[in-house]
């Protein structure tokens, strides 16, 4: 079972007998049912029994209804309502729009509407470029989905992706100060998608693609880059391979390894897979030395209509052609980088490895490989959880990212910018505070978005010179 996680956190109000060990009892049922007790409140007291709302941490939806039957069973103790704390926070959603300036009185009124909003108007018509210094151009980021690969929960559609660009909407704002807001098309035809960001790109100064499945994000970017005169990031691909990098760079320091050197195996070359080594190659990695595997095990050849993103991972990486399955593939390699799917490594596999090896198991909620176990023989190990040390997040990379290139004024995105800001989030470990359970600092650290942002500024302000 997993360890107990605030993302199953649940209420339960229960009335409760009176007798002076009864709150015990309640915590222990939960404890033994494999929950967390986290709050105990009395919400109302009788002569005969107690109403008692008990909040406390589950490892998943089965394990929240096995606690709320453990309480049931508890003789003199009844259920009365169970809420779960996830689903009470979306109701109504997690954002939304205010006004930046008064509107009290007639003159405001005035000068923010009719008749005065006219004059900027005709502003904005007469130099267009205008619209980033005098609208929420300036400051406004898209996040644009179709629902087809999203989380880990696969081709689940627009409406039901939405509580996700939602709440990667709210980190924009809370770490970065940048505006953005939902864009869920209920479209998956790259044609279709692309026409329409185009037609919505005047109100934006930028494009966060999120979840849409390979091989048609490539597509979808590419265009999207080349037809609009803002910045265009898939955080999906980017956003990862720069926090991967961040934590590489000081995993290798921990181990005292040089990229140039490592043998690295990287399990998933989807979007974010292709993106890491791509960027880990820009960043000195030995594309001799890195071996990407799918589901079949090692990539040695193109597939039939896979495109270019597989013909180039061939061209330019596992250069002997080993062939084999990903626990063959591991053996004797210094990094594995895990982006694909639960449990397909075992422990056994990572002490095929070499000595001081690094794995990031980052697959989502379950990673590829038993975090505990991988740390018996693995020297550094990172995951994309919050409950483990080591958490590879995105949310470290891509509000700053965004901030820089609004800052920055730049349409373009390059591999300069992604390095600057995978070296900025490292920067933000000192030396001092550098160990083999701390190689990324905090997603609160709040030394880390302004970091990156003026990281990626200043490569944005180099290039236009």
């Amino acid at each position: 079972m997993s360890a107990p996680s605030p993302g199953y956190s649940i209420t339960v109000r229960v009335e409760c007998p009176t007798d002076p060990s009864a709150t015990a009892r309640l915590s222990t049922a939960i404890a033994e049912a494999g929950g967390q007790v986290t709050a105990l409140d009395v919400a109302e007291s009788r002569h005969d029994a107690m109403i008692a709302d008990v909040s406390c941490n589950a490892s998943g939806e089965d394990n929240a209804e096995q606690i709320t039957d453990a309480i049931d069973a508890l003789d003199g103790f009844v259920v009365k309502k169970t809420s779960d704390a996830t689903f009470l926070l979306h109701i109504g959603g997690k954002i939304e729009v205010r006004p930046k300036v008064d509107l009290k009185h007639r003159d405001d009124l005035s000068r923010a509407y009719t008749p005065g909003v006219a004059r900027v108007c005709l502003a904005i018509a007469e130099k267009p470029e205008d619209a980033r210094r005098l609208t929420i151009k300036r400051n406004t980021v898209a996040v644009v989905t179709d629902g087809s690969a999203v989380l880990g929960l696969g081709n689940i559609g627009p409406a039901a992706a939405l509580p996700v660009m939602e709440g990667k909407a709210a980190l924009f704002k809370q770490f970065a100060n940048v505006d953005a807001w939902p864009v869920c098309l209920d479209t998956q035809d790259a044609d279709e998608i692309v026409n329409i960001v185009k037609a919505l790109a005047p109100v934006y100064g930028g494009v966060n693609l999120e979840d849409i499945s390979a091989p048609r994000c490539f597509e979808i970017e590419e265009r999207l880059r080349d037809e609009l005169d803002i910045p265009v990031f898939h955080d999906d691909q980017h956003g990862t391979a720069i926090v991967t990098l961040a934590a590489l760079i000081n995993a290798l320091k921990v181990v005292n390894k040089r990229i140039e050197d490592v043998r690295i195996v990287v399990s998933g070359v989807g979007a974010a897979g292709t993106a890491i080594i791509k960027l880990l190659i820009a960043a000195g990695a030995q594309g001799k030395n890195i071996i990407g595997c799918d589901s079949k095990g090692a990539v040695t050849h193109v597939k039939e209509g896979s495109g270019a993103t597989r013909e180039w991972l061939v061209e330019h990486t596992n250069p002997e052609k080993r062939s084999g399955s990903l626990s063959e593939m591991l053996a004797d390699a210094d990094v594995f980088i895990g982006v694909s799917a639960p449990n397909i490594l075992t422990v056994n596999d990572v002490a095929t490895m070499a000595d001081a090896a690094i794995v990031f198991a980052m697959a989502n909620p379950v990673p590829e490989v038993d975090p505990i176990g991988a740390a018996e023989h693995a020297a550094v190990v990172a995951t994309g959880r919050s409950d483990f040390p080591n958490q590879i997040n995105n949310v470290l990379a891509f509000p700053g990212f965004f901030r820089g290139l609004l800052d920055g004024g730049t349409s373009d995105i390059e591999d300069e910018m992604l390095s600057a800001a995978a070296e900025a989030i490292a920067g933000c470990v000192a030396d001092s505070e550098l160990n083999a359970s701390f190689i990324v600092p905090s997603v609160f650290d709040p030394e880390v978005a302004p970091a990156v942002a003026e990281a990626v500024a200043e490569v944005a302000k180099a290039k236009r010179q």
